[in-house]
């Protein structure tokens, strides 16, 4: 695998967790870790970081010139 073809499929990837922990906010979906729910700040910082990873992963396929 080329590394176009790897930031491009991570750029997917990271995408697709980005739009289900936003989804995961305004449907208001719980989630539960053993006894602990987690609060919905922590699906904001983690759509965050998806969010920027995917952007990273964009602009790199846009700008790898093999």
């Amino acid at each position: 695998m080329d590394r176009k073809t790897y930031f491009l499929v991570a750029g997917i990837i990271f995408t697709l967790v980005a739009l289900f922990h936003l989804l995961r906010v305004f449907e208001d979906w719980p989630v539960m870790i053993a006894d602990w729910s987690a609060p919905k700040w922590v699906s904001w910082i983690a759509l965050m970081v998806a969010g920027g990873l995917a952007i990273f992963g964009c602009r790199f396929t846009a700008n790898d010139e093999d």
